[in-house]
Order: structure tokens, then sequence, then C-alpha cells
């Protein structure tokens, strides 16, 4: 369009570009002629994921670190891998999986646990005729403390927090007891 006779402004409305970027690719044209119009930089190959690299990336997850850590961050395991951290996260969100959380649970050794269970489990789906049913938890040996730094409240950005130092004044029981109302309104 130069060699034409065109102005850059003429240019710049048509190709919706700047005066700076014409004047940038007539320079290299002038200095290079027609190799200076290949682009510079191409850009990255385009990286699809794989299902191998998926596989690599749950079984490294599910082994975990060799370093003694707990579990992998996303960036770590990018790192082993020679990913970027984002194809680990997609890969994470896309089968559920949150290797900085954990769940604790406790087995039974009471091998007339199910009987059990199924006993308490009946009483609330179908409790007796005219029966209440209630949960009672035991509640022992709370520890009675007293914190030696003050609670700073909850401010806005900010959880309440609390001194990690205390003095123990031993252990508490707790106890409860129900007093219901029979169907006339008395005690």
């Amino acid at each position: 369009m130069l060699a034409a006779g065109h102005s850059y402004n003429e240019i710049s409305e048509k190709l919706t570009c700047t005066d700076r970027y014409i004047s940038v690719w007539k320079q290299r044209f002038k200095q290079e002629r027609l190799a200076g119009l290949d682009s510079r930089y191409r850009g990255a190959e385009y990286r699809r994921r794989t299902a191998q690299t998926e596989a690599r990336i749950l079984e490294l997850t599910r082994l975990g670190p060799s370093d003694g850590s707990t579990h992998w961050s996303s960036y770590r395991l990018a790192k082993e891998l020679s990913i970027s951290q984002s194809t680990v996260s997609r890969v994470w969100r896309q089968f559920g999986l949150q290797p900085h959380r954990s769940r604790s649970y406790m087995a039974s050794d009471d091998p007339e646990f199910e009987q059990k269970a199924a006993d308490i489990i009946g009483l609330y789906l179908k409790p007796p005729v005219h029966a209440a049913v209630f949960c009672v938890d035991e509640k022992r040996a709370i520890q009675a403390l007293h914190r030696l730094d003050a609670v700073l409240p909850l401010s806005p950005g900010r959880a309440e927090r609390h001194g990690f130092e205390y003095y123990r004044h031993g252990t508490l029981s707790l106890y409860a007891a129900l007093k219901y109302a029979n169907r006339r309104g008395s005690c």
C-alpha cells in the first residue's frame, strides 16, 4: 500500500493498526527485503493434553512426593513433570482431586458393630409407638484452659485469633438432665 502511494493514515484506517506498526514493517522490508516480512517469533508449539499426561499426573498425585512432603502442590507437580501448573490444576479439577485436603475416619474392631449400628439406626427410622428417641453423647475430660493472651477480634480481612499459650486448670465433665412435660402440660 505504501508502494501504491497510500498515506500512513489511510493504511492505519484500512488495516486498523498504528503508524508505529507500519513504520516497523517498512524498515524491516527496506533492510531485508522479503525475508524481513517473515515473522521473527512464530509462537510456541500448540500443546494438547494427552491421556498419557493425565495418567502421569494422576499416578504421581496418588503416590505423593518422594521428599517426605504430605502432598503435591500443583506447582511442584508441574515442575516435576515439566508441564504447566494450569494443566495439573485442570486435571485435578476434572477428576475431582484435592490433594491438600484429607479426611479421617475410625474403623470399629467390635465384631457386633454392624448389628448394634443397625439397631440404633432402626430406632431413628422407626421409633416405638409413643416413644421419644434422644441421642446422648458423652462429653468427658474437656480441658479447662485459660488463655494467657487476649483474643484478637474478627476484623475485615482477618479471622479471630487466639494466643497459643494457656494455663491449664485441669479437666471438666459435662452432664445434662432432661425434664419433660406430659401431655397435660405439667412436669
